[in-house]
């Protein structure tokens, strides 16, 4: 399986997920001249795309999404109260899932989503599998870890996982007190420090691949998120850990590979 970050941040997110014979975008954040655009950079069409996953219904994820698997033809899944905030029709526009319903996205990659605690919304983890037992793990947009999700990311040979603020910079920045306790807050982002911390408690020897994604451009920077990352993991880590930001994609991770392969910019 491979993962490839098309762009991460408060200004869009999707990721593309490939094995041997399936496509699937895990959120579709962007508009879809920019989706063609980023995918295009790695050989893909927008019709070579089988299934579209959301997380859940904040713009940045899910934008183009109900156009693009209109226009290729790809099955779009989320769950209810995704669909219903979107004006979905179940059926019709979109197959709804539950919590911790297993997914058959494509011939060889299954889904597994893991409700997690985000304001406003009804959002899911990404866990992915390959059918032999190989997983990935996509997680974004939570302001708390919670047990079952931390059991699901036990094993995962790559995590992706925001690490969206530095708390001294959310605290000391410009945000108002209302919002500054949002996004600290269980339903809001987590913090380098809470990434970092579960990081520690999950890694494992087949760990092989870490991005950190969903950094703030206003609260973060990514030599602070990847310093409190690899202060908590450095010595028993040795795979890569990459940061993935809002202009991609940059990289691609294959299951087990622990260097990332870069993707030349030819804009």
């Amino acid at each position: 399986m491979e993962i490839t970050h098309l762009g991460s941040g408060s200004r869009g997110n999707s990721a593309l997920l490939q094995s041997d014979e399936s496509k699937v975008l895990v959120d579709c954040g962007f508009s879809l001249k920019q989706i063609n655009s980023r995918l295009s950079r790695i050989g893909v069409k927008g019709e070579d795309i089988d299934a579209i996953v959301l997380s859940h219904h904040h713009s940045d994820h899910s934008k183009s999404a109900a156009r693009a698997s209109r226009l290729w033809d790809a099955r779009l899944y989320s769950n209810l109260e995704t669909a219903m905030r979107l004006g979905l029709r179940p059926i019709e526009d979109v197959r709804t899932f539950s919590g911790l319903e297993r997914l058959q996205v494509g011939p060889d990659l299954s889904i597994l989503p893991v409700p997690v605690p985000h304001d406003d919304a009804d959002n899911v983890a990404i866990i992915a599998s390959n059918g032999g037992g190989r997983r990935a793990a996509i997680v974004t947009d939570l302001g708390e870890v919670t047990v079952e999700l931390r059991r699901h990311l036990e094993g995962c040979e790559h995590i992706s996982i925001e690490a969206n603020y530095d708390y001294e910079r959310l605290m000391n920045g410009p945000y108002p007190p209302v919002l500054k306790r949002r996004i600290s807050g269980r339903g809001g982002h987590l913090s380098n420090s809470q990434t970092a911390e579960l990081l520690g408690d999950i890694i494992h020897p087949n760990l092989s691949s870490v991005v950190l994604c969903h950094l703030s451009e206003k609260n973060n920077a990514p030599h602070l998120a990847e310093s409190e990352v690899l202060m908590e993991i450095g010595e028993d880590f040795s795979g890569e850990l990459s940061i993935s930001q809002q202009e991609g994609p940059e990289f691609s991770h294959w299951l087990g590979q622990i260097e990332n392969e870069k993707i030349k910019n030819n804009a």
